[in-house]
C-alpha cells in the first residue's frame, strides 16, 4: 500500500509542475482550512458551508456579481473508500436580492493521506480539487486547486497548515504561474467539547511573483469548533478582509454529519 499511496503522491505533485496556470483570487464558498484526517472507509459525511458577505462588493466588476450581502451556500457530500482514501463533491449557489438563487459551480475532490500506521510525527495529507464555476461568479471558469495538509495536535493546542496551488485552464489567468493560496489555522481546547480558533485565508498572487499588498486577499477568521457528539462537526466565525482586495466582513458556518454509509 505504501508504494501505491506514494505513486499517488507523486502523480499529484507532477500536475502541480506540468500545469500552466493559476486559479482566480481566494473565493468565499468553502471557508475551512483543512485537517489531515480523511472520512473512514465505508461512511459518508454531509456537510453545509454557509456564509454572508456584510461588506463586500457593491457593483458589477469586470463582469462579476457584487459580494456584499450574498448569502453562499455550499453542499459538500464525501465518502471515506479506504483508510487513506476520500472523495468529496461540491455544489455551490449563492443567493443575493435581486439576483435570486444562482447555481454558481461544482467541483469533485479525491484526497490521500498518510495513513496512522505509518506513525509520521505529523498528519499529512493531499487533496486535488477540479472543477467548474460560471463566468458571473469567477474570471477562471475551469479550475484546479492542489491543496498539501499538514496538522499536529499537542496537548490542548491544534495546528493546521495548508500551502494551497491555485491553477486555471480557462479564464483570465490561464497561461499564467500557478497561484499561492495559503490557508492556516491555530487553536485551542477550552473545554472537550469547546474549541476556540484562529483562522487564516490568503490569496498572495502568481509563486512566480507575488500581487502587491493592495491586490493581495487575506483574512482572519476568530472561529469556534464545538465537539458535541463524535458523528457532528460545527465551526462558526466571522471573518475581516486586511487588504483592499478582500472582503470586509463575512460570518460563516459549517455543519456536518457523519453516516455509517
Amino acid at each position: 500500500m505504501k508504494t501505491l499511496l506514494a505513486g499517488v503522491f507523486l502523480i499529484t505533485a507532477a500536475l502541480t509542475t506540468v500545469a500552466s496556470s493559476p486559479a482566480s483570487a481566494q473565493d468565499n464558498y468553502e471557508i475551512q482550512v483543512y485537517g489531515a484526517d480523511t472520512v473512514a472507509p465505508g461512511h459518508t459525511m454531509l456537510e453545509l458551508h454557509s456564509n454572508f458577505t456584510f461588506e463586500g462588493s457593491k457593483t458589477i466588476q469586470d463582469g462579476l456579481f457584487p459580494t456584499e450581502h450574498a448569502l453562499h451556500e455550499t453542499f459538500e457530500i464525501t465518502h471515506g473508500f479506504t483508510s487513506w482514501f476520500e472523495v468529496g463533491f461540491y455544489i455551490f449557489t449563492s443567493e443575493r436580492s435581486g439576483q435570486g438563487i444562482d447555481w454558481v459551480g461544482d467541483h469533485i475532490r479525491p484526497r490521500v493521506r498518510v495513513p496512522e500506521s505509518w506513525h509520521w510525527p505529523v498528519g499529512v495529507s493531499l487533496s486535488t480539487e477540479i472543477g467548474y464555476q460560471r463566468r458571473q461568479f469567477s474570471p477562471d471558469t475551469w479550475t484546479q486547486e492542489i491543496r498539501p495538509i499538514i496538522d499536529k495536535q499537542l496537548g490542548k493546542w491544534y495546528f493546521a497548515f495548508n500551502p494551497s496551488l491555485e491553477l486555471s485552464y480557462h479564464g483570465e489567468n490561464a497561461g499564467k504561474a500557478p497561484g499561492f493560496s495559503p490557508n492556516a489555522t491555530i487553536g485551542y481546547d477550552f473545554t472537550k467539547k469547546i474549541n476556540g480558533a484562529l483562522e487564516y485565508y490568503g490569496s498572495l498572487g502568481p509563486i512566480t511573483g507575488f500581487d502587491p499588498l493592495h491586490e493581495q486577499e487575506q483574512q482572519i477568521f476568530p472561529a469556534i469548533n464545538l465537539n458535541l457528539n463524535p458523528k457532528w462537526e460545527i465551526n462558526f466565525g466571522a471573518g475581516v478582509g486586511m487588504t483592499a482586495s478582500t472582503d470586509h466582513f463575512i460570518a460563516k458556518m459549517i455543519i456536518g454529519y457523519r453516516f455509517d454509509f
